[in-house]
């Protein structure tokens, strides 16, 4: 989650891309002009540890868009896919 968020941040659609579920990775990233992503806040996990198959982040993504802070809550659910974690959806509120 960490690494995404920080792929995020720089604009990193090809390790975004690599890093997302195939079933449900889009064919290009949407960043949005004049966002800048602050700071990453993880509010709790559930699985994901080395025995696990699948996991679970919920977290807030602080932004900027100019002088405007902002802020995304979200639910995301990660699997395993050919042995490495990759994020398979979302859920925003």
């Amino acid at each position: 989650m960490r690494s995404r968020f920080s792929a995020f941040a720089v604009g990193d659609e090809a390790y975004l891309l690599v890093t997302w579920h195939p079933a449900t990775r889009p064919e290009r990233i949407g960043f949005e002009d004049g966002t800048r992503w602050t700071r990453l806040e993880i509010v709790r996990t559930e699985g994901g540890g080395p025995d696990d198959d699948r996991g679970l982040v919920e977290f807030r993504a602080h932004y900027l868009t100019g002088t405007e802070p902002g802020e995304m809550h979200e639910v995301s659910r990660f699997a395993r896919h050919d042995g490495a974690w990759v994020y398979v959806r979302g859920k925003v509120s």
